[in-house]
């Protein structure tokens, strides 16, 4: 019995006296005289060459940022190999949260790009038609034109900083002279085969002087007013995808300073020397040291909620557009603003004559080729219903009201504009309704970016943690903000200055909103408070351009001058509301600026105009066979 009773007490003093030779500040581990564990969680994570692990605790002097009483299993070496796999495990998880971001900007900005291409590709082939049907001496010529015109308004939508809609048209129309002048206004002289360098010098001329002899009147300037208006929401849309995409890119690619590095290993591995494997930071140590880090992404979150703000606002635009502004209705329509220029053309043709002639010279007639179709010079049956839109027209042929009401419903019969299955205009509003509700979630993405990423530290709930130091409670230390004037306060590291890379992000964040801010005319806040109110009713009926009209100079000035300035808007541009049409149909027209009278064919859209000197030979007919009784 004496020795049962004595072995109990043999083993308490065996346990006594290995805790009274374990040191207090040692390796805490399950081995205490080993580093089994830090090992295989340094093989496990691929932080290096295990080698360079030690096989039991010692000291190193030569350690920088792990530095405690006692022995340790770390070395210099393996610092420096936590802080390169910190940094490196670090950016992997921005990347990983910004994924979901990067890929809904991408995905957008190419569904958008296709989206617009489409619709102007379709829209170009629309106008191309009005060649085939109604001038069919240019039709050969004009297609390079037609191309260029909408290629242009293609890199305009598509937000290239160096498109411009006003130098587009202005190419279009001043190429486009010429070929009226010879084949339209003054036949004769027209379709030659081969032009001798005469007729190529006379063309030229004719490009440099048509702004000021102003052949196709209003329409240029019209259709670049109407194009801006309309297709100013879909350009900033772009615009802001590209430079989200580059924000999104720089954020990722962003470099950690060494600072940083040395608070992430304090944060992370230090713990690993004490043979510590599996405790977790305590949370006020990872939002000071992740703030710290991502001073430079924090920074961008004002203007980024900006952006987003701004993105919702354009989507929704696009998608609840009215009649009066929306993107399909204005590119229709540039096959109508090009009909009555050329018709504008016709109707003043030996004003446009006499000019050319005075600032060219004459041009002497050509060799003709013959062509097997009918020519239009004089005569021209326009297939669109907008010819009698012109204010100079309507005064002749028909009453306002009736010149605006029936051309509105032939629009509605040739071109049915109700969105069906898989149509453009019905996706495109999908689209934008779709994208501006995935696009909101991100609207703080950046400021909470440090926060999401020690939330994925914190999985596991623990009573203790490490604070950096040693093993505690909670963190002691005090939690700073995540702007750079609160950093300058931050006890786990040191910060000076943000990545020049994200400042300059910021600084274009900053720059892009408020540029289109102002393009669009939504700077105004009281004006912003309202229309949030109001649900976004005051951009479906403004759209992106509600605070633009001709009086406030946004139309491209100097586009054209002389009589271009006097006239009033086709009635198939789009124009807003505020814009009243029947005061303008009514506004007198100068004596010099009358037209022709019109023959409206009975039972077609087609309005014919007649030259007076046409009518000559059929009243000469009628003279030659009236015999008086």
């Amino acid at each position: 019995m004496f020795r049962a009773a004595s072995q109990p007490a043999d083993l308490l003093w065996v346990i006594l006296l290995s805790l009274l030779l374990v040191p207090e500040s040692g390796c805490r581990g399950a081995g205490a005289d080993s580093c089994h564990e830090v090992k295989t969680a340094y093989m496990m994570r691929q932080i290096g060459p295990v080698e360079l692990v030690p096989d039991s605790p010692g000291t190193d002097e030569s350690l920088r940022v792990c530095v405690h009483p006692g022995p340790t299993c770390c070395t210099s070496k393996m610092e420096d190999s936590y802080m390169a796999a910190v940094r490196s495990e670090t950016q992997q998880k921005m990347q990983s949260y910004s994924f979901e971001l990067k890929y809904l900007i991408a995905g957008n900005t190419k569904a958008y790009q296709e989206t617009f291409e489409s619709l102007v590709s379709f829209m170009s082939n629309m106008t191309s038609s009005l060649f085939d049907s109604a001038y069919s001496t240019l039709v050969s010529d004009s297609r390079p034109l037609v191309f260029q015109l909408f290629d242009g308004i293609k890199r305009h939508l598509s937000g290239e900083s160096n498109s411009s809609l006003e130098n587009t048209v202005r190419r279009f129309y001043n190429d486009l002279f010429p070929l009226v002048y010879r084949r339209l206004l003054n036949p004769g002289i027209g379709h030659m085969s081969h032009q001798s360098p005469a007729s190529t010098t006379h063309d030229d001329c004719l490009r440099m002087t048509r702004q000021d002899v102003s052949p196709f009147g209003p329409h240029p300037r019209l259709l670049v007013s109407s194009l801006s208006r309309a297709l100013g929401v879909g350009r900033a849309l772009s615009r802001l995808l590209r430079l989200a995409g580059e924000v999104v890119n720089a954020t990722e690619k962003a470099t950690l300073s060494r600072e940083c590095g040395r608070g992430l290993v304090r944060m992370q591995y230090c713990s690993h020397c004490r043979g510590l494997t599996l405790i977790r930071p305590c949370t006020g140590l990872c939002v000071n040291v992740m703030r710290g880090c991502l001073v430079g992404v924090s920074e961008l979150g004002a203007p980024w909620g900006s952006l987003v703000v701004l993105l919702q606002r354009l989507s929704a635009t696009l998608a609840t557009s009215s009649n009066h502004n929306s993107m399909e209705l204005a590119l229709l329509a540039v096959r109508n603003h090009v009909n009555d220029a050329i018709l504008h053309a016709q109707l003043h043709g030996p004003r446009i004559t006499a000019t050319v002639e005075k600032v060219c010279g004459p041009q002497e007639p050509g060799p003709m080729t013959t062509s097997s179709k009918p020519t239009t010079s004089h005569v021209t049956a326009s297939v669109t219903p907008s010819t009698s839109l012109t204010s100079e027209r309507s005064t002749v042929t028909s009453p306002p009201s009736a010149a605006h009401q029936r051309p509105q419903q032939q629009t509605r019969r040739l071109f049915p504009l109700k969105g069906s299955r898989g149509d453009k205009s019905r996706s495109l509003k999908k689209l934008s309704r779709e994208f501006e509700g995935s696009i909101q979630r991100y609207q703080w993405f950046f400021s909470e970016l440090p926060e999401m990423l020690c939330e994925s530290e914190m999985e596991v709930e623990q009573h203790t943690c490490w604070s950096g130091h040693d093993v505690a409670e909670s963190y002691a230390g005090r939690v700073v903000g995540s702007s750079l004037k609160a950093q300058r306060e931050n006890p786990e590291m040191t910060v000076r200055n943000t990545d020049p890379v994200l400042k300059g992000a910021k600084q274009r964040l900053e720059q892009l909103t408020q540029e289109l801010l102002v393009e669009l005319g939504w700077a105004s806040k009281a004006r912003g408070r309202v229309e949030e109110e109001e649900g976004g009713s005051a951009d479906t009926e403004g759209g992106s351009g509600n605070d633009c009209d001709d009086e406030d100079g946004c139309e491209a000035s100097g586009e054209e001058n002389g009589d271009e300035t006097g006239h009033s808007a086709s009635g198939h541009s789009p124009e807003t509301k505020k814009e009243a049409r029947p005061p303008l149909l009514h506004r007198p027209v100068p004596p010099h600026h009358l037209s022709p009278p019109q023959v409206v064919v009975r039972g077609s859209a087609h309005i014919v105009a007649v030259e007076p000197l046409t009518l000559v030979t059929p009243l000469l007919l009628l003279l030659s066979t009236w015999e008086p009784r």
